[in-house]
């Protein structure tokens, strides 16, 4: 029977001694066999159950255990921006049997965002494939003075720098980085409102203590559509599949402006080439059915399929993009 279930339902029924009977923290000198059929598979996820992330893992766990007659166990482990989770799949056997769930921040900004990385961000693993993605969005209160996009970005020009102010979740966070993208390509400099909690900043947006915010699309979708709230423009390539009125940055003026949240899945640095094109073929094979499209999209998310050398690729550009806007953005690790 092919099953996914969450780590906790898996150590109450006994089914993770198989993935776990090995410590998690020894490295294995060859891989396993590719055939994973009546094994455990582990796919961690960076964050707490019931978020994107936590929903995609399950999708990816999912089409993974569907091609063979096994199972996998979603591990969620939040904590230290994703380094948590990615140390644990960095030092786990290279066998395909565990894998992580990756964001852009364990992928490319944690390592300028954090002095100590207790992983290798090149060399502690083996890109497997692209996932999906999301967009983020620039709100404001309604009562503040710009109503468009044009008249937003005329308007923080027309104050000087940091007589505007915006909030995010958190230093590093996709909001914050997106808004400091924006500020250097526009020529525009606002002032930063750190909150500790997507929650507690969305309660000041919506009460205008701080106006203007920059975040993932998916919550506040809802106050856009009230009127609690004004969108002026998405920060995806292409307008958003759930808000396609929604203008896109680029296309206001800003020609190429792109700053997505992304996932990926990674496998831990010597897994063979034929285990992680084994991997990589069912996961993008799996994410392009119309089902899984629907959930992935269900969940917040665009379908992103891309094989090892696309998320490879891809990793590269982003890394390219973020490294220079954290440093001109004068962001120090912490």
């Amino acid at each position: 029977m092919t099953r996914i279930i969450r780590r906790r339902t898996a150590l109450a029924l006994g089914l993770a001694a198989g993935a776990f009977a090995a410590p998690m923290f020894t490295r294995h000198s060859e891989a396993q066999s590719v055939n994973r059929a009546g094994k455990t598979m582990r796919m961690v996820v960076p964050f707490a159950a019931g978020g994107t992330s936590d929903l995609l893992a399950r999708i990816v766990g999912q089409i993974l255990a569907d091609s063979t007659t096994s199972t996998c166990v979603v591990d969620n482990r939040p904590g230290d921006g994703g380094n948590v989770s990615a140390e644990i799949v960095a030092r786990a056997p290279p066998d395909g049997l565990t894998l992580l769930l990756g964001t852009l921040g364990t992928a490319v900004t944690n390592q300028y965002l954090y002095k100590y990385l207790p992983y290798d961000i090149e060399g502690s693993f083996a890109p497997v494939a692209l996932v999906g993605e999301v967009t983020n969005v620039l709100v404001v209160h309604p009562s503040f003075a710009a109503k468009t996009f044009k008249e937003f970005i005329d308007y923080c020009k027309w104050q000087g720098p940091n007589n505007v102010t915006y909030s995010s979740p958190g230093v590093g966070s996709a909001g914050h980085l997106s808004m400091e993208y924006l500020q250097i390509r526009a020529g525009i400099k606002l002032a930063h409102v750190v909150y500790r909690s997507r929650a507690a900043m969305t309660k000041a947006l919506l009460a205008g203590h701080v106006p203007i915010a920059m975040d993932n699309l998916p919550p506040y979708l809802q106050d856009v559509q009230s009127g609690a709230l004004s969108a002026l423009g998405v920060s995806s390539s292409k307008r958003w599949f759930a808000a396609p009125d929604l203008p896109t940055i680029a296309e206001q003026g800003y020609p190429d402006f792109e700053a997505a949240y992304w996932w990926y899945v990674a496998a831990p640095a010597g897994t063979r080439p034929d285990v992680v094109t084994k991997l990589s073929d069912e996961i993008v094979k799996g994410i392009k059915c119309e089902s899984t499209i629907k959930k992935i999209r269900d969940a917040g998310a665009l379908e992103l399929p891309g094989s090892a050398e696309d998320l490879a690729r891809h990793i590269a550009a982003e890394n390219k993009k973020w490294k220079q806007v954290i440093a001109a953005a004068n962001i120090k690790p912490q």
